[in-house]
């Protein structure tokens, strides 16, 4: 150090160009030594100035520093220390005592020293060493670590708390649909038991009937045969057991018949073979195998009879012979049977040609006629007058004259259903006779329109699967009483209906136009009209106010399988129908959301919105939130559309009875969540 320093004085006199002495050098050098030694002594009086706490940490007023660099204050906060980085003794200007500290992988030509800074100007700079220096950047790094520990566990607890939020949401959620199970189990039982109870009462109702009504004939039998047993004796003639007549030789009718039972005056008894009657009265009933008969009324249905068989039964009021081969009925053929009520020949072979024009002459006490599925192609002639009741469906009929029905003013119902008719080959004065027919079914036949000459007295018309193309103004002007008209599986559309065919009709309450090719609710449609039923056609809208016309209302919509859409239903389409539709089918359509108006609807028991492409339900959607009276609907179908049941707001169903009213499973985006989670 003398050396450096006396180096140093030499250079400064030879710039200054001032020459020192011999005794002038030893008295600078004696200076500086005494100045090397007495700086670090001061220095480490003032450090001794300083009183130690107890761990051994340094004080200086307020404030000490730990061994890690950092400055305590009284308060026990921490302050950083400042560090700067100055040249190293290889630099051009280095302050003695400064403490040097090298990069870890030093350069060739450049190093640095460390120097606190202190961060208040009255503080005084306290070097550090590389520990410090060292130990401070630990700390630094632990710091990090535990805030990112911190930041981890916070996360975990955020995550956590999320999960138990959704295992409680599903809880609470398992916990509705498990009671709406239980809801729907006890309805269900409910409902099975009232059903039971009710089946119970029916039948003992029925079998206290049945018991009563055999008793009652029991009795009558019984009088009546102490009757004809006393008029035996009186007369002293037997009764004739007959029911049918032997045929003769020359006459095979039927083949030749098994004796199946005897009867003397109701009492059966064998005869042997070869035995011979002792009284002609006393002969046998044979009846063919499958034949029934009671007091009133017998039955031979497919007993492969090919004749009609010859009876001779006068108190027979009911004849079935369905299902045989019967080709035809001769003159007498009712003779023996005069007071026959009902004659079913269902299903035989009979053709027109082979009844005689006066076979059905004599019966005076006929209602009923049924003749379906033979080969008549013409309604057969000199029916009697009494008749209210005529089948002819499912023969080969090619028209209908003027005569046809001549005499019948008594018939209620007819049936023509599955012939050849047509507006070409009906008389338009066919149906003047029936004054009183209030029944007629035409479907499956071949008419373009509606027939013309309709009765006034028809309450009901059906003309299902046709052909039918238009419906006139004027065919049913005569026709004021008609109820009903079905018109399913035809050709119409909403262009081919005159404007005024049936708008005026106060009593037309039902129309069926389904599987037609309507586009549109057809307009102008009667006043009158509760039950319209638009099933299976291309239904895309449903104008405004089109209902609005109507009194006392429509009651059943039914326009399920069509092509309704988000826009096909207006705001006003349902105007009119508020307060009185009961029963309103939407399935099987295109619509996306549900239609407005249905929370207004006050009177509706049944909505279908199943089987649409519905995604969301509003709260207002179905129950009106202003309306505090519980709603009357009590079945609500929307399975098979696009909703998630999580998404729904408990208070879109709150005005219906119960959750058991409301079916929403399955779900097509159910099964596709399904699939996406898996």
């Amino acid at each position: 150090m003398a050396t450096h320093t006396s180096q140093s004085a030499e250079d400064d006199r030879r710039r200054t160009g001032v020459r020192l002495q011999p005794d002038g050098m030893r008295r600078w050098l004696v200076w500086a030594a005494l100045w090397l030694l007495v700086v670090p002594i001061l220095s480490d009086a003032r450090g001794g100035s300083k009183h130690r706490n107890q761990d051994g940490e340094r004080r200086r007023g307020k404030q000490w520093r730990d061994g890690q660099g950092f400055i305590w204050t009284s308060e026990g906060r921490s302050k950083p220390l400042k560090i700067r980085l100055v040249p190293g003794p290889n630099g051009p200007h280095t302050p003695a005592g400064t403490l040097t500290f090298y990069r870890s992988i030093p350069e060739p030509q450049s190093s640095f020293s460390v120097i606190p800074v202190p961060s208040h100007s009255k503080d005084h700079i306290i070097p550090l060493t590389q520990e410090d220096i060292q130990r401070i950047v630990w700390r630094e790094e632990e710091e990090h670590r535990e805030e990112e520990e911190r930041l981890r566990k916070k996360d975990e607890a955020r995550k956590k708390r999320r999960r138990e939020r959704k295992e409680r949401e599903e809880r609470q959620r398992k916990m509705v649909e498990e009671k709406r199970r239980e809801e729907e189990e006890a309805l269900r039982l409910q409902v099975e038991k009232e059903e039971q109870e009710w089946r119970t009462k029916i039948e003992e109702a029925e079998e206290r009937r049945r018991q009563e009504e055999e008793s009652r004939m029991n009795e009558e039998r019984r009088k009546e045969k102490e009757e004809q047993q006393k008029e035996a004796k009186e007369e002293e003639v037997w009764l004739r057991g007959d029911v049918f007549q032997m045929p003769s030789k020359e006459e095979e009718l039927l083949p030749p018949p098994v004796p199946t039972h005897l009867t003397d005056t109701d009492e059966m008894k064998e005869v042997a073979p070869g035995e011979e009657e002792e009284e002609e009265e006393e002969t046998t009933v044979v009846l063919p195998a499958g034949c029934d008969i009671s007091d009133v009324s017998m039955t031979c249905d497919n007993v492969q009879l090919v004749h009609f068989p010859p009876l001779n039964v006068p108190e027979l009021k009911s004849l079935s012979l369905e299902g045989n081969n019967i080709s035809s009925i001769p003159a007498g053929a009712f003779n023996g049977i005069p007071n026959l009520e009902w004659i079913n020949l269902k299903k035989n072979k009979l053709t027109s040609a082979g009844i005689d024009p006066k076979a059905f002459m004599g019966l005076k006490m006929l209602r009923r006629l049924y003749l379906d599925e033979n080969l008549l192609d013409v309604v057969p002639s000199d029916l009697p007058f009494t008749l209210q009741e005529l089948k002819i469906n499912e023969n080969k009929l090619r028209g209908i004259d003027e005569n046809s029905f001549q005499d019948l003013s008594s018939l209620v119902i007819l049936e023509l259903e599955g012939n050849l008719l047509s507006e070409g080959n009906v008389d338009p004065r066919a149906f003047a006779p029936l004054i009183q027919l209030s029944y007629l079914r035409l479907g499956r036949n071949y008419f373009r329109t509606v027939p013309q000459g309709l009765p006034k007295s028809l309450l009901e018309l059906y003309l299902e699967n046709n052909l039918i193309e238009e419906i006139s103004e004027t065919v049913f002007n005569q026709t004021t009483n008609l109820n009903v008209v079905s018109l399913r599986h035809n050709k119409l559309d909403e262009t081919k209906i005159a404007p005024m065919a049936w708008f005026n009709h106060r009593n037309l309450e039902s129309i069926d136009l389904s599987h037609n090719d309507f586009y549109l609710v057809p307009s102008y449609l009667p006043k009158s009209l509760v039950h319209l039923v638009l099933v299976g056609n291309k239904v895309e809208r449903i104008p405004g106010y089109i209902f609005a016309h109507m009194d006392p209302g429509l009651e059943y919509l039914y326009l399920s399988f069509n092509r309704l859409d988000g826009e096909g239903i207006e705001p006003e389409s349902f105007f009119g129908a508020y307060h009185s539709m009961m029963e309103l089918c939407l399935d099987h359509n295109q619509l996306i959301h549900v239609p407005l108006g249905i929370s207004e609807m006050t009177n509706l028991h049944l909505l279908r919105l199943d089987n649409n492409r519905i995604r969301s339900i509003s709260e207002e959607s179905i129950c009106d939130p202003e309306q505090q009276e519980e709603t009357t609907l009590v079945a609500l179908r929307m399975e098979n559309n696009y909703i998630d049941a999580m998404d729904v707001s408990p208070s879109a169903f709150s005005c219906l009875r119960s959750a058991s009213s409301v079916v929403l499973k399955p779900q097509k985006t159910t099964q596709r969540i399904h699939r996406t989670r898996h």
